[in-house]
């Protein structure tokens, strides 16, 4: 019986393992393999030759191990000669190998890890913007992570450095520095002072400094408190009471101090809602940020850490003591606009990075008659004046052309027009002209009764 007709069910290609797996199972009937240490046979791997020679000469102390066995194989038994483990170049031109055992035929597991095979492709970073095409494929590194691809890969950043602008939403965290001022500290409105006299007790009292920065006091009455320091105070009381007493001992005590910064914790206090002491903002159209105790202070443009300096600058003239951190909570939306011959035109978000090709797919790709030789990207600049470029797709949509040139980043506010081909321009325009035009205002049995009418009258 013939090869074809004893495998009618299966191709050329069971019929090819089968001889392979007989060879191997023939080979090891006429040239058994050496016994082990504990008496049982070793199994030998197609493509793996019984060297007779190794057999009968020991290895001796000083020679070198075999080599470790390949991914899905079996430690090399005695007799058989040392399999090298395949190099990543040769790992395509791998053939599939055959396990024997007593009645059982089964294909061998690829060699290598989860990726074994390297994957013909183009790198355009290599070959830039050529026109060459796939005949230019080489070996890349295209499966990285393998099974693990999914997670994505650790790329650069968008931008060396992201500026604030217009709808960006923040959030502001106060905190209380701590630091020691490098010099005294300056009474202010609603500070909270304890007054004692070493030799007169009724002059004892807690006084809180007013609005206009007065404190009321026996037998001196009204006396200025604020932008000056406990110690300066208190030599100017000294000086006060003098007239009365001779020596007076008086000794001021803060009892509440920086107010102003306790008003300003208190104002930003959302414990009891999102927690800690912050403050949202969000960027106005005129590029500032409201902020308690500075009003509007300028955003727009700035980094976060150019923001950090600008506000602490400012509270530093008015409060001492604390700091802000701006944190970035929800970046200003960002738009393109498809329009022309795709599936679905319009307004789509801007979620990370975004080309004219992913941007067509946004729009759900393109009709049938759409000119990808030349789609239009317009573009507003720094200054809101119009920009322009064509682009020619159409090799890359049609899988011709690895490395276009064309393929560019979107910016916010793009509007890519995918025009029509000149032909269906043409068709429009012999639907708009004659169909809706001419034929709609004069119908072909009017047009044919007046050319028949004129011709009877003719003749």
């Amino acid at each position: 019986m013939s090869g074809r007709e004893s495998f009618p069910h299966h191709g050329w290609r069971a019929a090819l393992t089968f001889a392979c797996c007989a060879a191997a199972a023939l080979a090891a009937v006429v040239f058994p393999p050496a016994q082990g240490p504990a008496g049982e046979s070793g199994s030998a791997s197609a493509g793996v030759q019984v060297d007779r020679r190794r057999q009968a000469k020991p290895r001796s102390s000083e020679q070198p191990l075999p080599a470790a066995p390949a991914h899905g194989q079996g430690p090399n038994k005695p007799g058989q000669r040392e399999v090298p483990r395949p190099s990543a170049a040769r790992a395509l031109n791998r053939t599939s190998q055959c396990k024997t055992s007593v009645g059982d035929i089964q294909l061998c597991q690829a060699l290598g890890p989860a990726a074994p095979c390297p994957v013909q492709g183009i790198d355009c970073a290599a070959c830039g913007c050529s026109p060459r095409g796939w005949d230019a494929m080489s070996a890349i590194p295209w499966q990285v992570y393998g099974q693990g691809e999914y997670v994505g890969h650790d790329r650069l950043p968008h931008v060396p450095e992201y500026r604030l602008r217009v709808d960006d939403q923040l959030e502001l965290v106060f905190r209380v520095t701590r630091e020691e001022l490098s010099e005294p500290y300056q009474l202010n409105v609603g500070d909270e002072l304890r007054i004692e006299s070493a030799v007169a007790e009724p002059l004892k009292r807690d006084v809180v400094i007013q609005p206009d920065g007065m404190i009321s006091l026996p037998l001196v009455g009204q006396v200025k408190a604020t932008r000056r320091s406990v110690e300066q105070l208190r030599q100017e009381l000294e000086e006060l009471y003098e007239q009365y007493f001779r020596v007076p001992g008086i000794t001021v005590t803060p009892l509440k101090v920086n107010s102003k910064l306790e008003d300003l914790r208190a104002t930003v206090d959302s414990r009891q809602g999102f927690g800690g002491q912050s403050r949202r903002a969000v960027v106005t159209p005129e590029g500032t940020i409201g902020l308690p105790g500075l009003g509007s202070v300028p955003a727009q443009g700035l980094t976060l850490e150019e923001l950090k300096l600008e506000i602490d600058a400012r509270y530093a003239q008015q409060i001492q003591g604390i700091e802000v951190t701006p944190i970035l909570l929800e970046r200003a939306p960002r738009f393109i606009y498809v329009v022309g011959e795709v599936k679905t035109p319009g307004r789509y978000r801007l979620e990370g990075p975004t080309t004219v090709m992913q941007a067509i797919s946004l729009g759900g790709g393109w009709n049938v008659g759409a000119n990808l030789r030349q789609v239009v990207v317009f573009r507003r600049g720094d200054d809101w004046r119009l920009l322009a470029t064509m682009l020619d797709l159409r090799g890359a949509l049609y899988g011709k052309r690895p490395c276009p040139c064309d393929e560019i980043w979107l910016n916010d506010a793009d509007i890519v027009v995918v025009p029509k081909s000149p032909i269906l321009v043409l068709d429009n325009f012999i639907e708009l002209v004659f169909t809706k035009g001419i034929y709609g205002v004069l119908p072909f049995q009017t047009f044919y009764s007046f050319n028949s009418f004129s011709t009877v009258a003719g003749s």
